[in-house]
Order: C-alpha cells, then sequence, then structure tokens
C-alpha cells in the first residue's frame, strides 16, 4: 500500500539533537550534544512528596479535565512572578502551555499565512524553525554578533519585505551561541518593531539562568506598545518532563492561541500543572534557581578552561555569562559535519551549526557544545579527546 505524506512534511528533516539521543545510548559516549538541564537540579524528594500530597487531597481535581488557558494558581503564580521580574504588562494575557516550544508553535499558527516571511536569528533555535516550517513561514536569517541580531541587516530586509509579520530571537544566552543581545539593541530592536508594525517573538527559557554578569532587561519588560510576545518555560528552572511553559502576550492572539490549543491538545497537563503550583506555593524557587546557576557557572567556567588549554588557535568561541551553551567557530570553508562524525567515532558527541541554520543543506563551519549534563571528569576528558579531534583533521 502506497501512504501520502503532505508535501510540508515531506521536506521536513527531524532535530538532529533527537536523532543524536540515539548516538548517546551507545555506551561509554561523553555527550555535549544535547540541551538538557542537569538532572542535579531536580527536585525530586519536593516533587514526589506534593504529587502524593495533590494525588490523596484533590484526585479530581488533577485527574479531570481543565480549562484551556491553564490552572487559575498557577497562572496567577506565573504573573506575580513576571511583575517581580518587571515583565509583565498591563493589557497582556497569560496562558499555561505544554513547555515553551508550543506557545510559539500555536502563536505562529494563529498569525501567519503560508508565505508570510519571519526573520530570525542565524544561527537559531532549531526546535522553532521546524516549527515555523511547517506553516509555510519564508525564513529570514539575521547574523547574530557578539552583542546580538545585526539590525542593519534586520532593517534592510523590514524594509524590503512587506511580508515580515514576526521577528524571532532568543536575546538571552541564545540558543545555541550563549551570547546576550545587548540592552542598546534591544532598544532599538523594540522602535523597529514599532515602525514596521511586526510582532517581535522573545524566547526566554534561559533567561533565570544567569551566572556572571549584569541582568539585561527583557524586551517584554520594555515594551510600551504592546508588540511582544513572551514565551517562558519551567524546563530549565524545575524539571522539563513536567512539559510546562508559558506565554504573556497580545490579547488578540492569546485569544486565537487558546482556539488552537483546544483543537492541539484541550489543555497542558493538569496534575503536572497542579505539582508546579503546590511547588511554587512551598518551596523557594529563587533558592533552587541559585544553585543550579552556581552548579551551571562551575561547569561552563571549566569546559572554557579545557578549551583555553587544548583547542588550537584557529578555533573561536563564545564565553556566554549563563545558560547552557558554548558556540565554536572553524575557519572558513570547513564543515563542522565531519568534524562531529569523527568526535563521535571517538565517543564525543556535539552539535554540528548547520541545524541550527535558515539552510540546513549548506555546510557550516561552526558548532555547539553543551556543559550542563556531564560530570567535570567527563569534561576534562570530553575536551580533551575533542581538541585531539579537532588538531588530527584541520
Amino acid at each position: 500500500m502506497k501512504y501520502h505524506i503532505s508535501d510540508t512534511m515531506k521536506t521536513m528533516q527531524g532535530s538532529a539533537i533527537r536523532e543524536m539521543f540515539k548516538t548517546m545510548a551507545k555506551p561509554g559516549i561523553i555527550s555535549f550534544a544535547g540541551g538538557n538541564p542537569s538532572p542535579l537540579t531536580f527536585p525530586v524528594e519536593e516533587i514526589k512528596e506534593i504529587a502524593q500530597k495533590v494525588l490523596t487531597e484533590m484526585p479530581s481535581l488533577c485527574l479531570q479535565y481543565g480549562i484551556t488557558e491553564g490552572y487559575t494558581p498557577l497562572i496567577e503564580q506565573v504573573e506575580a512572578r513576571l511583575k517581580k521580574q518587571g515583565i509583565y504588562r498591563e493589557g497582556s494575557n497569560t496562558i499555561i502551555t505544554t513547555g515553551g516550544q508550543q506557545g510559539l508553535d500555536l502563536a505562529v499558527k494563529s498569525i501567519l499565512n503560508p508565505g508570510d516571511t519571519i526573520i530570525v536569528e542565524e544561527p537559531s533555535f532549531i526546535g522553532a524553525l521546524n516549527s515555523f516550517r511547517t506553516y509555510g513561514a519564508v525564513l529570514k536569517g539575521v547574523p547574530v554578533e557578539d552583542d546580538g541580531m545585526n539590525l542593519d541587516k534586520l532593517e534592510e530586509i523590514l524594509k524590503s519585505d512587506d511580508r515580515v509579520r514576526i521577528i524571532y530571537v532568543i536575546p538571552t544566552f541564545q540558543n545555541p551561541t550563549g551570547i546576550t543581545m545587548s540592552l542598546e539593541k534591544r532598544k532599538k530592536l523594540l522602535s523597529l518593531a514599532y515602525q514596521y508594525n511586526v510582532v517581535i517573538f522573545e524566547d526566554n527559557p534561559y533567561g533565570e539562568l544567569r551566572f556572571k554578569g549584569e541582568n539585561v532587561p527583557t524586551l517584554k519588560s520594555m515594551d510600551t506598545e504592546n508588540a511582544v510576545m513572551y514565551f517562558g518555560s519551567f524546563s530549565k528552572i524545575l524539571a522539563p518532563g513536567l512539559r510546562l511553559g508559558f506565554t504573556h502576550g497580545i490579547p488578540e492572539i492569546m485569544e486565537k492561541m487558546v482556539v488552537a490549543k483546544q483543537v492541539n491538545d484541550v489543555h497542558t497537563n493538569l496534575l503536572t500543572q497542579v505539582i508546579a503550583s503546590e511547588w511554587l506555593k512551598t518551596c523557594d524557587i529563587d533558592a533552587h534557581i541559585a544553585k543550579a546557576r552556581e552548579l551551571y557557572g562551575h561547569q561552563c567556567e571549566l569546559m572554557l578552561s579545557e578549551m583555553d588549554k587544548h583547542f588550537p588557535d584557529f578555533v573561536k568561541y563564545t564565553r556566554p555569562e549563563g545558560g547552557l551553551f558554548i558556540w565554536c567557530t572553524l575557519p572558513e570553508g570547513i564543515d563542522a559535519a565531519g568534524i562531529v562524525k569523527k568526535g563521535v567515532e571517538k565517543n564525543v558527541a556535539f552539535v554540528p551549526g548547520s541545524n541550527f541554520m535558515t539552510d540546513m543543506s549548506k555546510p557550516c563551519n561552526c558548532f555547539r557544545l553543551n556543559y550542563s549534563t556531564m560530570t567535570d571528569d567527563k569534561i576534562i576528558e570530553g575536551i580533551g579527546i575533542l581538541a585531539e579531534v579537532l588538531k588530527e583533521n584541520l
């Protein structure tokens, strides 16, 4: 029997990072490939106790259908935290989503027509890029510089393309580069969005994981014209397996997102929403995040120190102040995919940069490293092996 596959899905490629999870199962593999938070940050005992409590005291609430927008106490707690951080804007709504990525997907679905343009950072988060592709978006990449997106290039596109609907950015500890957009560029980006009547998607799953440097205000906190859709997540500050995220933004778009979510999954898992709400009520989230920052700061510093010692001089790399990633750049003309293959042969996994580009088929001289899941000895061993691979093959 022959099966029909949609034109959209025929051309879609799965996440190389998800595919690499198969490689990571190989015995002895040292993985710098995923974007997972450290299991050491998961509040296992607290969640265990809370799950027992809520299933004992309120089973019908936890196991019944809920409203699409989300569990009301959790929405109120999210908004209270956004107010504390200066992010909450009057005139914006909040919904709970099944992970931060679902919010992006629902928002694009609510705004975009096939053939409309989304401007993205180049490189950018593969999950978002693939979501945008499924809705027939024309992706136009703008290079990421040391202080964020090149705004001259951005404005060139805005001037020449009247079908731009969205500017998608991860301004704080960007995935995959680890770069943080400067305050000056954030202000200019908002100004351009207002001038050209384009919505900004601010994706901020890593913003609370700063372990050095000074905080930079979010775009949403400076948004005076309600042009920013803000996407947050509990995956990096609580546990990704709970699949909890949230979107705070423009009511007209949020209303359509709720309708889209009703035909997607009806509502986000209510049991995990209740657990998260009780955790926020009974535990100190700031102390919990502080421990995660300390851990990631140590791991990042260790990896950079080993790279400084052992990497050849022709490899350039970012020095993030937070988040989970380091972005490495090889000399022009080198395809990092070949280096990744050589690394896997020696039991070190990482991700080629082509996966984060608008055109994934083009060779790319960059690769991404993650430092959050390996122990100190594995970071030291893995960077040593990777350094040898680079020296042997370049």
